[in-house]
């Protein structure tokens, strides 16, 4: 089999997915529903990276799912019935998308809600607040510390911005990023931020991708590195990033990234999920599909990205207090108190 390049093929389905109408054939190979079904399941049998870890029974699922086709059954129903039997993998990064519709699975937020950027404008940054491309940050009142919100990958990351943020902050004794509540994106935002917080070519994980027809065949574990901008860095100083379980996909990568670098540390609840790299095709009837086809690992070679990255501290909001942001406060806490390495990653 081909190999297919895990980093070109998120890039590739962030695009399809992003974009407002997607192009379908006008000519379909068949628009009959077994056979658009069948197609659908074996390449989903065929490339799917997490059977075993969601503990999918996929071939009960087919027989759970083909008697509801028919002969003649119509656009919507099939769409149905093909959506359904997708969201049984449990798994966000899997879609159905034709042009009347689009089929998603939605998971509920894991854990408590654990954020909201009016607390945090209000009581910790308040006039300093500035809008950079798609960050909101400030300096946290009475500290020398800057917080910078990101709240979706989807948007594009430049160096321009990434300058501007270090160079306010840049006499501060320690950042926060808050990713809370980010639902993830583009992918390669993600190095386009951490290059900033290391001066040395620095491996965070490994990726490997399903290559065979057993369901846990995969290639080798490809390792992925974070290369050092040869921009202004922010380094030797702590960087605290925000987690909850609103933080998915490419905030789960970007959680699991910071595991191997020493100066980063995570605080909050466990990640979302959402730690395979989709890819996708086309039905023969012209419907757009995708799922997960890797898997991704720390350092140890552990895989917990698609259940979730946990954080180095965890803490929780207290909704009876709403002048008070405990993340927010247990990150200035370790800030303030950061000396050397006596931060201790978990």
């Amino acid at each position: 089999m081909k190999y297919i390049n895990p980093i070109i093929t998120i890039l590739l389905i962030t695009f399809l997915y992003s974009c407002q109408k997607l192009i379908f054939d006008k000519d379909r190979a068949s628009d009959d529903p077994f056979e658009n079904f069948d197609y659908l399941w074996n390449e989903v049998d065929k490339k799917y990276a997490y059977f075993t870890l969601k503990s999918v029974d996929w071939d009960h699922v087919r027989q759970r799912y083909r008697p509801m086709l028919y002969t003649g059954m119509s656009e919507d129903s099939l769409f149905n019935v093909l959506g359904n039997m997708l969201n049984e993998l449990r798994d966000d990064h899997t879609n159905l998308m034709s042009p009347f519709n689009v089929s998603r699975y939605r998971p509920i937020i894991a854990g408590e809600d654990n954020f909201d950027y009016n607390i945090v404008r209000k009581y910790y940054i308040n006039e300093s607040e500035y809008t950079t491309g798609g960050f909101q940050h400030g300096r946290v009142k009475n500290q020398s510390i800057g917080y910078i919100r990101y709240k979706t990958f989807m948007t594009n990351v430049t160096n321009e911005e990434m300058d501007f943020l270090l160079n306010r902050y840049k006499n501060t004794i320690g950042i926060i990023i808050d990713l809370r509540e980010n639902g993830g994106g583009n992918f390669v935002n993600i190095p386009r931020i951490l290059n900033r917080f290391t001066d040395k070519k620095t491996l965070v994980m490994y990726n490997r991708t399903r290559n065979g027809p057993g369901r846990d065949d995969f290639g080798p574990y490809e390792p992925f590195y974070i290369t050092p901008s040869d921009k202004i860095k922010y380094l030797g100083k702590p960087v605290v990033v925000l987690i909850d379980g609103g933080s998915y996909s490419a905030s789960t990568f970007f959680a699991l990234a910071t595991k191997a670098m020493d100066n980063v540390f995570l605080i909050g609840e466990t990640t979302g999920g959402g730690g395979g790299l989709p890819n996708g095709g086309q039905l023969p009837n012209g419907w757009v599909y995708r799922f997960s086809i890797t898997q991704s690992y720390d350092l140890d070679k552990i895989n917990y990205a698609e259940e979730g990255v946990p954080p180095d501290f965890r803490c929780k909001l207290n909704w009876l207090n709403t002048n008070r942001d405990e993340i927010v406060e247990l990150a200035i806490d370790k800030i303030v108190n950061f000396a050397g390495s006596t931060i201790q990653k978990l």
